[in-house]
């Protein structure tokens, strides 16, 4: 398609280019032939624009048209086998189910990890404040619900260290931990943490987790490795420390008790972690021996009761006695703190979300299945609330027993019920035995398991990477550490969520320059052989526009400005910038406050006799400028489907500006033949494909200079 364009920009310009128009119309046989001038009719993809009026009283109906209708498609094509699947996401593995393939790994999978729930879960519900007997009854109910509504076929549900931390910090602000509100408030938090959870399933609202990154999180954890390693040093040490989740009051505490400090329970205790990390290392590093992970907590409780049982020390102390038997159904009570608990319920849903769903979804890639994280989430809170009717605390995926059961061989959610047959069995027949397990056992089981929560490769990978993110990491660390788990959080993801507020309010903004011998145009610092052209400016805005960074864009706007008048390009010589050229293929979204700045650039622009050029604009910011009348303002034969049609048409006025005099007075001294001219034209048709594709230099006759623009014609 060709097109001979004339700059609305400024009066003078209009001017140049509608004479040399003129002229060259006069000279030339056809439109399309080359102007004498230096320039030529230029070939370019042209723009459709689409209709303000129509798009903008259709788009809102067609789309909620779409979504309804797809709705509807998708309810009428399901089959009844996919509505079980819907509501029953075990039907997905059951109905597809092995036996020979999978039975024998999902019983020694289900095996190893009940064996290691047992003496975790009375762990954690003594880093809970709780007693031994409310850990055993959340590793057991909740995992028969989870099997039948949860999607993954390898998260092992129940308690884990950081709910058990923060249910204790929480509740032990509260009320003291040996009154029976304590144990009732930690059961109504298991079900407002279950309702929340499928209210967000119900809504698709796992989304909002994702403002928290990474970095916060692995700062978080790493802090609270800390707080609940220090929290269980009263096991070791032989007397009460102060209850707390800021680090300096627990190391006051356990210094200014250092006069009651017990030798026994201090050896037997680290000889219980001694063991649990050697027995962790060699089931990690040899796979051959990976059993001895799993087998770590159980082989400490053998052990340690065993000692008791046979050299009854007096100095440590033991579990006590466990209620024997399932749990009954009763229903959660004290609703009347249910506004105190609200803050605890968000946090612990969120940790559920962000540990669980993370671990889900990348043992279902490991394993070859699809996992939907709004179901994961939905099965989570079935658990929960369920599970809060037989007296349990909140519990989720714990990332060390799921990776041990996937080591194991787990193929389906059967491991699962064999895990919840194992704790059943517990309930009903070993209770007896528990009362004999030393309470630094299960310390050391606690401590062995948040030590991996460590993740100081993580601060060393940021560091290297980025500066930034280990900044990041650092404050949410030592917030946690100093101020508490809440205030860890809250600030962790407030200063999070300003760095990206920081980097959306000042994008990315590039100057580009083209590549020799293409028509690719990229960032000139990221491709220093990249050139630019005298009295041009193309510049790429990496970021949707909105009210936040048009200030910013429009100053390092007028930065590149100045920039490119101090520059030598390409092209004609001219004393300032005539074209701006703004390419936006990275602008996914453009608010009023954006259309409204867009507006003002134009008209400054527009009074120094700048030109605004607009290049590969989507469909919807194309619409939204046509609604705001800004493509008619700066007209639609300035708007191009590539950064390269434009730089085309701005050159050739360029050009026009600064050899129009020259061309004029050219023509009054002689004026060509019809044979040359001719001859021109027959000239200018065979090498326009290779110039516009940047293959030339092959083709090119000795005595035209390769260095020089291809749209611009030899002087002779």
């Amino acid at each position: 398609m060709d097109r001979t364009y004339a700059s609305p920009s400024s009066q003078n310009l209009t001017a140049i280019t509608t004479n040399s128009v003129d002229f060259a119309s006069s000279s030339s046989p056809s439109p399309t032939s080359m102007l004498t001038g230096g320039s030529r009719a230029v070939k370019i993809i042209p723009l459709e624009h689409p209709s303000a009026t129509a798009s903008s009283s259709s788009a809102t109906a067609s789309a909620s048209a779409s979504v309804v209708s797809k709705w509807k498609a998708r309810m009428k094509g399901m089959t009844w086998k996919e509505w079980i699947e819907l509501f029953f996401p075990c039907y997905r593995w059951m109905r597809t189910y092995k036996v020979r393939e999978y039975l024998q790994s999902d019983l020694m999978a289900g095996i190893t990890v009940g064996i290691m729930l047992v003496p975790q879960s009375m762990s954690y519900a003594k880093l809970a404040g709780l007693q031994p007997i409310y850990g055993l009854y959340s590793g057991f109910i909740p995992i028969f619900v989870y099997t039948i509504f949860g999607s993954s076929r390898q998260l092992a549900i129940g308690p884990v260290a950081l709910t058990s931390l923060l249910v204790s910090n929480v509740l032990s602000s509260i009320v003291e931990p040996s009154d029976k509100l304590y144990t009732e408030l930690a059961i109504l938090l298991a079900l407002m943490v279950g309702i929340l959870e499928c209210i967000m399933a119900l809504l698709r609202l796992g989304w909002i987790i994702r403002f928290i990154s990474h970095s916060v999180i692995s700062g978080f954890t790493t802090a609270s490795a800390f707080v609940i390693a220090l929290s269980q040093a009263k096991y070791f040490l032989g007397y009460e420390i102060e209850r707390s989740s800021k680090i300096i009051p627990l190391v006051e505490s356990i210094i200014s008790g250092a006069d009651k400090f017990s030798w026994p329970p201090f050896i037997m205790g680290s000889l219980m972690l001694s063991i649990l990390l050697t027995m962790k290392h060699l089931g990690k590093t040899r796979k051959y021996l990976r059993f001895l992970r799993a087998a770590g907590p159980l082989t400490a409780v053998v052990l340690g009761t065993a000692f008791v049982k046979i050299y009854h020390p007096p100095s440590i102390s033991l579990v006590g006695d466990i209620p024997q038997g399932l749990p009954k159904f009763s229903v959660p009570k004290q609703f009347g703190h249910v506004k105190s608990l609200i803050p605890t319920t968000v946090l612990i849903t969120g940790v559920a979300i962000l540990e669980s769903v993370g671990i889900a979804k990348a043992l279902a890639a490991k394993n070859g299945y699809e996992l939907d994280s709004n179901q994961e989430l939905f099965g989570l809170g079935v658990a929960n609330i369920c599970g809060s009717f037989f007296s349990i605390y909140p519990t989720t995926g714990s990332f060390s027993r799921s990776a041990v059961n996937h080591e194991s061989g787990a193929k389906t959610g059967l491991s699962g019920l064999v895990m919840g047959i194992i704790m059943g069995c517990a309930l009903l027949f070993l209770t007896p035995v528990f009362e004999y397990i030393p309470q630094c056992a299960l310390a050391a089981i606690v401590i062995s398991a948040v030590i991996g929560l460590v993740d100081y490769d993580e601060a060393k990978f940021l560091w290297r990477v980025d500066k930034k993110d280990f900044l990041l990491w650092t404050i949410t660390c030592m917030t946690t550490l100093l101020l508490g788990i809440e205030i860890g959080v809250l600030v962790g993801v407030g200063v999070s969520l300003a760095f990206v507020i920081h980097e959306s309010a000042n994008p990315h903004i590039a100057v580009l320059g083209r590549l020799p011998g293409t028509t690719i145009y990229r960032n000139t610092q990221q491709y220093p052989e990249a050139y630019t052209y005298n009295g041009i400016v193309i510049v790429r805005i990496d970021a949707p526009i909105y009210f936040a960074n048009t200030s910013y864009i429009k100053d390092r706007l007028r930065d590149y400005e100045i920039e490119k008048e101090e520059s030598k390009g390409r092209g004609p010589e001219v004393s300032r910038i005539h074209f701006v050229i703004l390419e936006m293929a990275p602008v996914t979204y453009i608010d009023s406050s954006a259309v409204q700045a867009l507006k003002e650039l134009h008209q400054e622009y527009k009074s120094r006799d700048i030109q605004l050029a607009i290049s590969n604009p989507n469909r919807e910011v194309l619409l939204t400028l046509a609604k705001a009348g800004v493509v008619d303002l700066i007209g639609k034969e300035w708007y191009f489907v590539r950064v390269h049609d434009a730089v085309q048409v701005c050159l050739q006025h360029v050009q026009r500006l600064t050899e129009f005099p020259k061309a004029h007075d050219s023509l009054a001294e002689t004026k060509p033949s019809l044979f040359q001219r001719l001859l021109n034209q027959r000239k200018d048709e065979f090498f326009q494909p290779e110039l516009e594709s940047g293959v030339h230099e092959s083709l090119l006759s000795k005595d035209i200079n390769p260095q020089r623009e291809p749209l611009l014609s030899k002087k002779t």
